[in-house]
């Protein structure tokens, strides 16, 4: 597994959440990532002023990070600056990954 994380600083904090909830509302509506970007899972964190906002997407394979990463590099984004301003995008190798079971309810 493979992963790419981008990291944004500078955010207003009420902006930075509504572009995240934009971003995850599409993503609702469209049933997964944007179409050109074969991530199987997508995570978000901000810290709670807006200063930093770390989007990390996984993907199974190196070629599948490769085509994300290309697809979302040339996107443009729904909020220019609302989620602060690009200041790096890392590639990784995922040592490890472990999920919770689902809580029953």
């Amino acid at each position: 597994m493979h992963a790419r994380v981008v990291r944004f600083e500078g955010g207003d904090a009420d902006r930075v959440r509504q572009t995240i909830d934009d971003i995850r509302q599409r993503g609702e509506e469209a049933g997964g990532p944007p179409e050109g970007v074969p991530a199987v899972g997508v995570l978000m964190l901000r810290k709670p002023d807006g200063s930093e906002v770390l989007a990390i997407t996984l993907y199974a394979t190196e070629d599948d990070l490769k085509q994300g990463d290309a697809t979302l590099n040339s996107m443009e984004p729904p909020d220019p600056g609302g989620l602060g301003q690009k200041s790096g995008v890392e590639h990784y190798e995922v040592g490890f990954k472990a999920d919770a079971p689902e809580a029953s309810t």
